[in-house]
C-alpha cells in the first residue's frame, strides 16, 4: 500500500512535529544532516547575484547555509507550505542576522516567475510531494537558463552488512525514538522510512530530472548511501 502524501496530511504532520523537528534531525542522524547540507552548498555554490530558492525548507537549515555562503550577494528565499515550520525557521534566523525571506508556498504551484533563480534546492522534501514529476517540472520552470537544481534526499545503502544494519535502525529503531520524542497523531516517524522506501533513487531519479528538462544530471551518494545529492542544470 502506497504512502499517503496528500497535502492535507503532510502539512498537518509536519506542523505537529515542528517544535522538535531540529532536535530529532540532529539526534537521529548524529548531526550528519548538517554536514550533508554544507556539502550541498559546496558542490552547488552560489554564483553571482541572482536569487536562490530553497523549497520544502522546513525550519530553513539549507536556506541558512546558502545565505551564509552568499554573504549578501544573492537573496535567499525559503519556501514551505507548512506555516509552523516557517515560524521556527524565522525564529532561528533572527539571532543569526541571516537575510532569508520565508514564504508560505506549495512546491507544486510556486508563486514565482519563470527563469528567476540561479539555484533551486530541496533537502529531504521532494519525496513528500504527491507528484514528484510535477514538482521537478515546477522547480525547473523557475530556474534561470544555466541555473541548477540541487536535490538532497534520503536513500538506502546497497552494500552489506551496512544495508542490513541501517535497514534495522531505519525501520525499527528510528520510528520508535522519533514517535516517543515528537508525539504526533499522524505517525511522522513511521512515514519517514516508508516514504524513503517508495521514493525513486539513483538512476531512476536522474532520469526523472532529465525528463523535467534538466541537463548534465549527476548524483553522488553521501555517507555510504544513507543520503544522495542529485544535481541538474537548466
Amino acid at each position: 500500500m502506497s504512502v499517503d502524501k496528500s497535502a492535507v496530511r503532510v502539512r498537518e504532520m509536519f506542523g505537529q512535529i515542528a517544535p522538535r523537528y531540529d532536535l530529532l534531525n540532529r539526534l537521529l542522524s548524529a548531526g550528519i544532516d548538517q554536514r550533508w547540507r554544507k556539502k550541498t552548498v559546496r558542490l552547488v555554490p552560489p554564483e553571482g547575484s541572482a536569487p536562490i530558492l530553497d523549497l520544502c525548507t522546513g525550519t530553513g537549515d539549507l536556506a541558512l547555509a546558502y545565505a551564509q555562503a552568499a554573504a549578501g550577494r544573492a537573496a535567499v528565499i525559503a519556501a514551505d507550505f507548512c506555516r509552523p515550520m516557517l515560524v521556527r525557521g524565522a525564529q532561528k534566523s533572527r539571532p543569526l542576522g541571516a537575510a532569508v525571506a520565508y514564504v508560505e508556498a506549495d512546491a507544486l504551484r510556486l508563486p514565482f516567475a519563470d527563469n528567476t533563480f540561479q539555484i533551486v534546492s530541496v533537502a529531504f522534501g521532494l519525496r513528500n510531494l504527491v507528484d514528484t514529476d510535477a514538482g521537478l517540472v515546477e522547480m525547473t520552470r523557475v530556474l534561470r537558463p544555466g541555473g541548477r537544481l540541487a536535490v538532497l534526499e534520503f536513500s538506502l545503502p546497497r552494500r552489506q552488512p551496512l544495508k542490513a544494519v541501517y535497514g534495522w535502525y531505519f525501520h525499527r529503531v528510528l520510528p520508535r525514538i522519533g514517535q516517543a520524542l515528537a508525539r504526533n497523531r499522524l505517525d511522522a516517524y513511521n512515514y519517514l522510512p516508508n516514504s524513503v522506501r517508495e521514493f525513486p533513487s539513483g538512476s531512476e531519479l536522474v532520469a526523472r530530472m532529465a525528463a523535467a528538462g534538466l541537463a548534465e544530471v549527476w548524483h553522488r551518494p553521501l555517507t555510504f548511501g544513507v543520503a544522495t545529492l542529485y544535481v541538474g542544470r537548466k
